[in-house]
């Protein structure tokens, strides 16, 4: 797979190719229609984002993927305010998941983040795929995903060290950053400059 791969910050030029593989990929599955490529559209001007972790992968020549990181921090429990990461929207073109590409992208992804000298990436995810990443749930940190409740299910909320006890005898509260959040309503209009896609209601969406 390696020799026809090829991993690469993006660049200006890449930003509406990647705008539609991301709507591509995400339409309809957390909600009616998706959001996801205006986040990113958004994001790449926000003070948090890592202009040097934003890749595009390319399998002969072709745009397949993307990934991006946000830096943000988690609110110690003891006043700390400890330096994290964040990440995605990660998206692999649709007619080429699971066939291993998006964990080639990650794995190459959050080695960059360590060699830069990141400590940690916390963020939203299945644990079957990122597990075998090297992600772990927060909780077993001692890291807790905001606005919820102590005993509220959190299995979505993964964690993992780029610096090996770099979370030592740290408990709070991760921050997501604020760039994350988006207007409907302005996700409505940037959405009309995109070839018109029926959204549904479908089982396992997260909001309608």
């Amino acid at each position: 797979m390696e020799n026809r791969l090829t991993i690469r910050r993006e660049e200006e030029k890449d930003y509406r190719k990647v705008e539609e593989m991301i709507r591509e990929s995400f339409w309809n599955v957390y909600r009616p229609g998706c959001s996801e490529h205006y986040v990113i559209h958004v994001l790449r001007n926000d003070p948090a984002f890592v202009k040097e972790l934003d890749f595009v992968m390319e399998k002969d020549g072709e745009l397949i993927g993307q990934n991006m990181f946000m830096k943000t921090v988690i609110d110690g429990d003891d006043g700390r305010t400890v330096p994290i990461l964040t990440m995605g929207p990660i998206c692999i073109a649709q007619p080429l998941k699971r066939r291993g590409y998006g964990k080639y992208l990650l794995d190459y992804s959050l080695e960059k983040a360590a060699e830069l000298g990141f400590g940690a990436v916390l963020f939203e995810g299945n644990i079957k795929f990122y597990g075998t990443c090297g992600f772990d749930y927060a909780r077993k940190f001692g890291i807790r995903y905001h606005d919820m409740p102590e005993d509220a299910d959190q299995s979505f909320f993964l964690c993992r060290e780029l610096e090996k006890g770099y979370l030592n005898g740290v408990t709070g509260v991760y921050r997501t950053p604020a760039g994350y959040y988006v207007d409907d309503k302005e996700v409505e209009e940037f959405d009309k400059s995109f070839p018109e896609k029926e959204k549904l209601v479908l089982p396992g969406q997260l909001t309608h």
